[in-house]
């Protein structure tokens, strides 16, 4: 179906629906400054023919969801000082919750890719029955001792602002690039055109940093991850640089009975020769859902 927007607790949220609405309902929630045609049109039907409803949205201050206001210092988010972040991961979570709720569905399995991942394990803390199974993509805890970036990308992150179109595509490509998996490369047109349909959509560089600050002022959930009782699955790149292996295999340790998925050659994105690998792995634990979780 096409995009709709829907109001949850004031914020705009802009999602789509793909597939039968009887089949299994799927959340999709991307990563930091990720619209929802980051999960790939292709990707989302090779789901579809496995069954799944597919629900992909933008996040709050992204793509063609509200932008929000206030201004965010990652240096106080990461010291947690100062005052707090226009909103938090909580606030994402409950952004999903409600997305949920407005199409009228009580539970959903649930997976996410980085930041994605945080938001969707804080989904499963806060509200437990809303999640059916979880699938934790190049992601982490939110403890400082793992799951941390490759200091050489601490450049990317300073850059001035893009002037134009153009500049914004070879500097997003050039990221891409950076952060991608060894292993499985793009090309340069893939990258480049990935760059010009986010630019397109509408890029909003306060509204990252202000996700950005959302995350890195979460405390560590390992604590709350302990206590789930959800049918998991953590995939993880050994090579990626943004979010090391560390964060992936902390999260998989926390969550009880959670299955742990190492990918050689994998960075900080998602090949397309990888799909069949990931949807794999989404349908095997979302099976799992209906067998009850050892006490």
């Amino acid at each position: 179906m096409a995009e709709c927007t829907v109001s949850i607790g004031g914020v705009e949220i802009c999602y789509e629906t793909i597939g039968d609405p009887a089949g299994r309902p799927l959340l999709l929630i991307m990563g930091l400054g990720g619209p929802l045609i980051w999960w790939d049109d292709d990707f989302c039907r090779l789901l579809v023919d496995r069954g799944f409803y597919v629900i992909r949205y933008d996040n709050r201050d992204c793509g063609r969801s509200q932008r929000m206001t206030g201004r965010a210092s990652i240096v106080r988010a990461y010291l947690r000082a100062g005052a707090p972040p226009p909103y938090s991961l909580d606030d994402l979570a409950d952004d999903a919750a409600g997305l949920l709720d407005h199409l009228g569905i009580s539970a959903a399995h649930v997976t996410g890719i980085s930041m994605g991942g945080m938001i969707a394990q804080t989904l499963a803390i806060r509200h437990p029955d809303r999640v059916l199974s979880l699938v934790s993509i190049m992601s982490t805890t939110g403890g400082r001792r793992v799951g941390w970036a490759d200091p050489r990308l601490l450049q990317l992150m300073v850059v001035q602002s893009p002037r134009d179109r153009d500049d914004y595509i070879a500097l997003a490509a050039r990221t891409f690039r950076r952060i991608g998996s060894p292993g499985y490369p793009f090309t340069e047109e893939r990258l480049r055109r990935r760059a010009a349909d986010t630019f397109d959509r509408g890029v909003n560089r306060a509204g990252t940093l202000r996700q950005m600050a959302s995350l890195l002022s979460a405390r560590d959930r390992t604590p709350a991850l302990r206590r789930l009782r959800v049918p998991a699955l953590v995939i993880h790149g050994i090579a990626d640089p943004l979010v090391h292996v560390s964060g992936g295999r902390a999260t998989a340790r926390a969550i009880p009975g959670a299955e742990l998925m190492l990918v050689p050659g994998m960075g900080h994105d998602l090949h397309p020769d990888l799909w069949p690998l990931v949807v794999e792995g989404i349908e095997r634990t979302s099976d799992r859902a209906g067998v009850p979780f050892p006490r």
